[in-house]
């Protein structure tokens, strides 16, 4: 197949471990970070078959000079993510600021920079959110509407960049990512009928999903056992 597989924020977590998945289907893979040494390091580990870049979303400027070189992309993974918990009483605008600006408007940076790339046949993008959209906390005033922005920006992406399909990942608590893995969870889990928590395995099952199945075009998937329902 024609055209790389490019994940931003591939240098650690579900991003890494989608690259890892691509690598072994046996594809190239870009993977970006915010530190360029270390992107290309984690490359390095990956395989001949990875590539790494690096630029800082919190700038989109850094964008388009960062991934001018690529060649055709026939995949995009927009997996990038700052967790911050931002109360109103002690609010950060800069925090704010910051997160609103990686993952809508340099996420719409990257795939603008891109469009002309993703020329293959099949070419798919897919933007990771979030549950905190449905299921907001103190402090979550930023993330929670951030993540509801991207289930918009999914419908007007794939309207304007048909015949390219763009969908949306939105993970719960993933027990065993690098962020949560360490935490008792049991609380989550109590609440979750599946009775079990989701895995990054499992989060890369349906990025996967999301990216090869042709007629997926639109979507807004939820990934987290059935943990709303209860």
């Amino acid at each position: 197949m024609n055209g790389s597989v490019v994940v931003v924020g591939g240098t650690s977590g579900i991003g890494l471990e989608v690259a890892r998945k691509y690598l072994e289907m046996g594809r190239e893979v870009v993977i970006t970070g915010s530190d360029d040494e270390r992107s290309k390091r984690v490359a390095a580990e990956l395989g001949p078959n990875a590539k790494g870049i690096g630029f800082d979303l919190a700038d989109p400027s850094l964008i388009a000079p960062a991934l001018a070189d690529l060649g055709p992309v026939s995949r995009l993974v927009l997996a990038a993510i700052a967790r911050d918990s931002n109360s109103v009483r002690e609010y950060s605008y800069e925090r704010a600021i910051k997160l609103a600006t990686m993952k809508l408007v340099s996420y719409t940076e990257v795939i603008h920079t891109l469009a002309d790339q993703l020329t293959t046949e099949d070419a798919a993008i897919l933007l990771f959110g979030g549950r905190a959209k449905d299921r907001p906390y103190p402090g979550s005033t930023t993330v929670t509407t951030v993540n509801g922005a991207v289930t918009s920006m999914v419908v007007t992406l794939a309207l304007e960049l048909a015949p390219v399909r763009v969908n949306a990942l939105h993970p719960g608590i993933v027990g065993d990512s690098p962020f949560w893995k360490d935490k008792d969870l049991s609380h989550v889990l109590a609440r979750t009928p599946t009775g079990r928590l989701t895995t990054m395995e499992d989060v890369v099952d349906a990025t996967v999903f999301l990216l090869e199945n042709r007629s997926i075009n639109g979507i807004n998937l939820h990934i987290d056992g059935g943990w709303m329902l209860m």
